[in-house]
């Protein structure tokens, strides 16, 4: 897979990409979730930095490297409530660190399979399925719109802080909804979360860092999408 910067195509093995983040980062528990740990970055300042200069005409942006509040939510809800996923095949939407697709699999899921555009999340998610002893395959590239034939249920953390991202998600999420794909959301209350269509289950207050948010701690909703 090649991806352009301002020097031409760039290509990273997988291999290559997995010891960039290794290097870059080192296993935590996740605050809201202790029973996972994740690959984290200790330091956001560097990891930014050598992301937009190491792995240029990548997405500089390292949202792998951070358990995000929405998604510490939808797995605390998982582990509380395996019902939910036992025995089904998931989709981790926008999956970052994976964290949702390995809380998933630790909560009895059959599968779970981790999409999203940014190719280095694959080194990441993989790291992070083997840190936590399960097992999660890796989707490249844009999901939004597909049917997803044989997935039950469709998880997605901190997706709604983007209006395209959050009007083309919502719209996807409603229609596999109404399919009878069950989807579940972590937020924390974005810019463009969805003011209707949606049903709390749960709600924490959820730890993160200045680095990445505004407060240390942040109220978030687990959701569920309503066809």
């Amino acid at each position: 897979m090649a991806f352009h910067g301002t020097h031409g195509p760039v290509k990273r093995s997988l291999a290559e990409l997995v010891d960039f983040v290794r290097a870059r980062t080192a296993p935590a528990p996740v605050p809201l979730a202790p029973e996972i740990s994740l690959y984290t970055a200790t330091d956001l300042t560097p990891l930014w930095r050598a992301t937009s200069t190491e792995l240029e005409g990548w997405d500089p942006s390292p949202y792998w490297a951070f358990p995000w509040v929405g998604g510490q939510a939808v797995a605390r809800f998982l582990l509380d409530h395996p019902e939910t996923v036992r025995g089904r095949s998931v989709f981790d939407f926008a999956a970052g660190s994976g964290l949702c697709a390995v809380a998933a699999m630790k909560a009895g899921a059959a599968r779970a399979v981790a999409a999203d555009l940014d190719p280095v999340c694959q080194a990441a998610v993989r790291l992070n399925a083997e840190l936590n002893g399960v097992a999660v395959a890796f989707r490249p590239g844009d999901a939004i719109g597909d049917l997803l034939p044989g997935f039950d249920l469709v998880l997605a953390g901190d997706v709604f802080y983007e209006r395209p991202l959050a009007e083309g998600a919502v719209a996807w999420f409603r229609a596999l909804a109404r399919r009878g794909v069950r989807v579940l959301a972590g937020d924390p209350g974005r810019l463009y979360s969805p003011q209707e269509g949606m049903r709390d289950l749960a709600s924490y207050e959820v730890p993160t860092t200045r680095e990445i948010e505004s407060r240390p701690v942040m109220r978030t909703w687990v959701l569920e999408v309503v066809g």
